[in-house]
């Protein structure tokens, strides 16, 4: 025979509910009193800090690493272009010493070239060739005609006019609308 102790409770309830209390007590207990188990946590917080801190880092030198190595290609490329470019001045002075006044004239020496005297000159009359023709520096071409437009009206019509006409008259969109 059982005992009602409280409303409701009996002497099995109560020892169950007394067990059940006891187990989630021992179970705290157990935890507050390991305290390596906070150190543990402690330690894995440290140690994820760590990870976070040592990926930005990687990150950091290896996007730093790239721009060095771009940087560095940039450069020689750079002076790669300053080499060329003596180069080609170097060339374009020696073209121009070949083909001076005095090295032509020479070469054509060299080659069996004198001058002639003016009076030496013969002209031939060749027919059918009507000689030099003058040269006009200037366009040959008529100015151009204005175009007609070819925009629609709706196109032509500035903001203030379209203001107007939708304030003033709102009924005339409704009337371009044909049935």
């Amino acid at each position: 025979m059982e005992f009602e102790i409280l409303p409701g409770r009996t002497l099995k309830n109560l020892t169950a509910e007394k067990l059940i209390m006891d187990n989630v007590q021992r179970i705290s207990q157990v935890y507050i009193e390991a305290p390596w188990r906070k150190q543990l946590q402690y330690v894995g917080l440290f140690l994820l800090g760590v990870v976070l801190i040592a990926m930005v880092a990687f990150f950091y030198i290896n996007v730093t690493a790239r721009a060095a190595a771009i940087g560095r290609s940039i450069q020689l490329m750079q002076s790669e272009i300053e080499v060329i470019r003596r180069d080609i001045v170097d060339l374009e002075t020696e073209m121009a010493e070949l083909t001076s006044y005095s090295m032509m004239v020479d070469r054509a020496g060299d080659l069996g070239f004198y001058q002639v005297d003016p009076d030496e000159v013969i002209y031939l009359q060749v027919p059918g060739y009507p000689g030099r023709q003058p040269v006009s520096l200037g366009s040959s071409k008529a100015p151009p005609l204005p175009s007609v437009s070819s925009l629609s009206p709706d196109y032509t019509q500035s903001l203030f006019e379209w203001l107007r006409e939708r304030v003033f008259n709102p009924a005339a969109p409704l009337l371009e609308i044909e049935p």
